[in-house]
């Protein structure tokens, strides 16, 4: 029996979740006029936690504390660390620069799946496909300047987002081979990722005041991050890890920055220039290309 319905699935879940991701980044912009980067985490969250404890109560039984370890160590790197260092960046840089730095994240991945996860290899296929699409992701980034504008604080904690949400992943390429409920894995993952915030929680001024919640479009985005960018997306990109693998699924973290300037465009009513649809054209082909697998494994499966 034939494994492709299975990975069209996979493929599917990456998909939508980058869809709903891509746009984050504005919704985040958006909060950070009323809430503080902590703020905005924390609560995202916690709404996420909620909605997954919900959906699915049962608790995630370990059989030692290693498998343990892997649960802590996906919610400090994927919420907690990724999270954090992605919202302060979009305080001291632009959202396009973000966008573009965090696509970096499959090669990223790569590398360390390479040396940590034994199944996942590189291959010239993925390096070519990778190389395209860093080209179409600085062309996007540039929009048509002569020079990105660069924000050292700000970019420099986008590329650190990128290096834990490559451990983030691998962890849960572990975690998906225990067999345990992507709901209830995910929600465990949360679990820790809202404790490992905690003492940014309590060294900072993190404010409480519900007035804030009152504003339509804080309420609204944040129901988006929490509902639909945290709840739903993660236990479906966790779904696509196990069904794809890391490498595999991080390959879709390439077309964030077009669905980002696609939003921004529509929403934000931003310009679109001939230097961003050629972007585009070569993220995504790309991404086609380093998501293909040799002829070799093909005929493996058939």
């Amino acid at each position: 029996m034939t494994e492709q319905p299975k990975f069209t699935t996979g493929h599917l879940l990456a998909l939508v979740t980058i869809v709903i991701w891509g746009t984050t980044f504005i919704s985040t912009k958006i909060l950070l006029i009323d809430f503080a980067p902590i703020e905005i985490l924390f609560y995202r969250f916690l709404i996420g936690y909620v909605v997954l404890l919900l959906i699915y109560s049962r608790p995630i039984r370990t059989a030692s504390f290693k498998e343990e370890l892997l649960f802590i160590g996906a919610g400090l790197c994927g919420v907690t660390l990724y999270f954090l260092f992605e919202n302060i960046a979009l305080v001291y840089t632009l959202a396009s620069n973000v966008g573009v730095i965090v696509s970096i994240a499959p090669f990223v991945t790569a590398v360390i799946a390479h040396f940590l996860l034994e199944e996942e290899k590189l291959n010239a296929t993925f390096i070519a496909g990778f190389l395209m699409a860093l080209t179409g992701i600085v062309l996007i980034g540039l929009n048509g300047s002569l020079l990105l504008k660069l924000n050292p604080v700000g970019d420099l904690l986008a590329l650190l987002a990128t290096v834990v949400w490559g451990f983030y992943s691998v962890l849960m390429k572990k975690i998906s081979a225990l067999k345990v409920h992507t709901i209830g894995a995910t929600r465990k993952v949360f679990f820790y990722g809202l404790i490992g915030m905690m003492p940014v929680v309590l060294m900072t001024e993190f404010h409480f005041e519900l007035d804030r919640f009152g504003n339509i479009t804080n309420l609204t985005n944040l129901l988006f991050l929490g509902l639909g960018a945290s709840a739903m997306c993660f236990v479906s990109w966790n779904r696509a890890v196990a069904i794809l693998g890391a490498v595999k699924t991080s390959i879709y973290i390439y077309i964030v920055p077009v669905i980002t300037v696609a939003a921004s465009a529509l929403i934000l009513n931003e310009k679109l220039t001939l230097a961003t649809l050629a972007g585009t054209c070569l993220t995504l082909a790309g991404s086609y290309l380093s998501e293909r697998k040799p002829k070799s494994d093909f005929q493996r499966q058939e």
